[in-house]
């Protein structure tokens, strides 16, 4: 039934290619999907360091309920990233120490939380990828309703399950499954790019003949 039910994951990144992505910079892979895509600036990564890479199990909760979080945990595999979708309601936090505690039992990658967590000193001192929208002490309940393995969009951003997310001190991304071949091709460009650009920077030989041509075709006066 729409609004209360758990269903299975019928398409899924593989372990090799969330490696190939492992440690590339978020912005990177951001700027090879043409900047259009992003969870909010809201969700910020409140863990002790440590890059993000896996398979969305995706939930959408009720605010302030974490039941459905709950069983997304126990139907959980290595390697997966709960993405949960609570509507970025702060009252009531859905995750705290325990349940991280459990995920890192059962071999997840991280989660992320459109909503509120707790026990963030046990958090932040650990290296479990933890993304949220706040922190509550307040704790939540265990009704539902929810929905496990649907799509959901974080700010705007589409997440279907078995969808790759990166995240790293930036931010967080979905990759598109069907997508992630190119990306990740255009990221490492991207960044052999921008390491060549460093590489001259420092060297004093930053080539800077495209600013005044840019100013110049938008139509800006330079005096001379």
């Amino acid at each position: 039934m729409t609004g209360f039910r758990v269903l299975k994951r019928r398409r899924c990144v593989d372990p090799a290619t969330v490696e190939r992505f492992r440690g590339l910079p978020v912005a990177n892979i951001s700027d090879s999907m043409h900047r259009m895509s992003a969870a909010g600036p809201r969700l910020r990564p409140l863990h002790g360091g440590g890059y993000l890479a896996g398979a969305a199990l995706t939930v959408k909760a009720r605010p302030g309920d974490n039941l459905m979080v709950h069983k997304a945990l126990a139907m959980a595999v290595p390697g997966d990233v709960i993405v949960v979708d609570a509507g970025g309601d702060l009252t009531n936090s859905l995750v705290g120490e325990l349940m991280t505690s459990f995920a890192i039992s059962r071999g997840v990658a991280g989660m992320v939380i459109n909503g509120s967590v707790r026990d963030l000193a046990t958090i932040r001192a650990g290296q479990f990828p933890v993304y949220a929208a706040g922190v509550s002490h307040r704790g939540p309940y265990k009704d539902g309703p929810g929905e496990i393995n649907v799509p959901i969009a974080l700010d705007g951003m589409l997440i279907e399950p078995g969808d790759l997310i990166v995240g790293d001190e930036d931010g967080l991304l979905c990759v598109p499954l069907a997508d992630v071949g190119r990306v990740h091709a255009a990221a490492v460009a991207k960044g052999n790019a921008e390491a060549a650009t460093l590489a001259a920077t420092i060297a004093g030989k930053k080539d800077l003949a495209w600013l005044d041509a840019e100013l110049t075709r938008l139509g800006c006066y330079i005096e001379e």
